[in-house]
């Protein structure tokens, strides 16, 4: 088609530059416009009493593949119509840490807070799936009484849709249980420390330590383990281990009174060393050993700190956990913050060793500590039936069911990027 000659209409050629830029300018502005709108509209902001978000530091596990998900940057979400895998009728649960039986007041409310990660999901495992998924498998965790705390709720969660269930504990295990129809073995080896130790005492006949004053404390032989866990390595598949809280103990460990004195190829480390040095030592001569003696396919996790919440003083000064529901982010760094470094600061601290120690290794490392962080209302409290507020271990049903929630996704992860 011919175009049109418009040379003898001079107001229309005059029109044209004044008006294309204008139009040009107003289609811009609106389209701006639609899309603020879209983002705007795209991101529901945090309801403060269903909703609690955080953001993790810098520090992730470097054993994960480039873009997996963190899992522990997210929000606790309440849902009323939440309900735990089993309930407080499992025997297995230790008295002081069943918050329904003994009537702690949100014992029931504190299951209905779920984990959401920001950027993917985390969905309560399967129990009778897990049992298929890993028949003929045996599971240890080693370590304080945290990790019998987790232990217990993965145990319960199983046997409540499989309770053909015998007592049989591996060799140094402090409990353990197989489910018969799957043969999967679940046992908990107790350990402080890792390490080997005992009560030290100064020699008559004197030696290095007592001639610097020492005259009773604790030996920590830093390169040997503890039997309860020694065996453990040539027998399970899977392993799940912490240590940390015993480190910071000092009502254990007076470190004046009974201090703790580490030794290096059976001799004393001097000059003495600080609980937090040898907490290093000991993790760097733990994970040699694991890895030099573990067996050939097995799995190994490494659990991070468990966090107190302990408010208005330490356990044997007072301190209470009497909250309700979860804290606020604010809240959270107010207790743990470092540069606070007040009575919780324990978590955070033994992490940074934690992560220092395990970098290079072949652990993975299980981050449980920011979400928990949150939790200060799923301690036993008062309710756990001492003499001091409970507000270190947790109520069962509870949060370490989102422990073995997120370990499972993990462990499922390894799993099947190995194969």
């Amino acid at each position: 088609m011919a175009s049109r000659d418009l040379s003898h209409l001079p107001n229309q050629t005059k029109k044209v530059p004044f008006f294309l830029p204008l139009l040009s300018l107003l289609c811009f502005i609106s389209i701006f416009a639609v899309l603020s709108y879209i983002r705007n509209t795209s991101s529901v902001p945090s309801q403060p009493h269903s909703s609690l978000e955080f953001r993790k530091p810098p520090g992730s596990d470097p054993t994960e593949p480039a873009g997996s998900c963190d899992f522990s940057d997210g929000a606790w979400i309440y849902d009323p119509n939440a309900s735990p895998k089993y309930d407080n009728t499992c025997k297995e649960i230790f008295k002081g840490w069943n918050c329904i039986s003994s009537n702690k007041s949100n014992g029931r409310e504190l299951v209905k807070w779920r984990w959401k990660p920001k950027h993917c999901d985390l969905p309560p495992f399967d129990p009778a799936r897990f049992l298929q998924m890993y028949r003929d498998t045996s599971i240890g965790f080693i370590g304080d009484s945290l990790n019998r705390n987790m232990f217990v709720s993965l145990f319960c969660s199983l046997k409540r849709v499989s309770s053909e269930v015998k007592k049989w504990r591996p060799v140094g295990a402090d409990r353990g249980f197989t489910f018969l129809q799957y043969n999967v073995t679940l046992a908990y080896h107790r350990t402080n420390l890792l390490a080997r130790y005992g009560r030290w005492s100064a020699n008559s006949n004197g030696g290095v330590l007592e001639s610097l004053g020492y005259k009773e404390g604790y030996r920590v032989d830093v390169d040997i383990p503890v039997d309860t866990w020694l065996e453990s390595l040539s027998f399970h598949d899977i392993l799940i281990f912490n240590t940390g809280h015993w480190y910071w103990a000092p009502a254990k460990f007076d470190p004046m009174k009974s201090p703790l004195l580490f030794f290096e190829n059976g001799q004393p480390v001097v000059p003495p060393v600080l609980p937090d040095v040898g907490l290093d030592m000991v993790m760097k001569h733990m994970v040699m050993f694991v890895e030099k003696r573990l067996k050939p396919g097995s799995i190994k996790f490494f659990r991070t700190q468990s966090p107190r919440h302990f408010e208005g003083g330490d356990w044997n000064q007072g301190g209470s956990c009497n909250r309700q529901n979860p804290l606020l982010p604010e809240q959270v760094e107010e207790l743990f913050s470092l540069k606070n470094n007040g009575t919780n600061v324990e978590a955070r601290l033994v992490n940074q060793h934690l992560y220092k120690a395990l970098e290079g290794s072949g652990f993975h490392i299980l981050d449980i500590t920011h979400l928990s962080e949150f939790r200060a209302d799923a301690h036993p409290s008062a309710a756990g039936g001492k003499k001091h507020d409970d507000c270190m271990h947790w109520c069962l049903p509870g949060i370490t069911d989102t422990w073995n929630d997120l370990f499972i996704a993990q462990l499922n992860n390894v799993r099947f990027r190995t194969k």
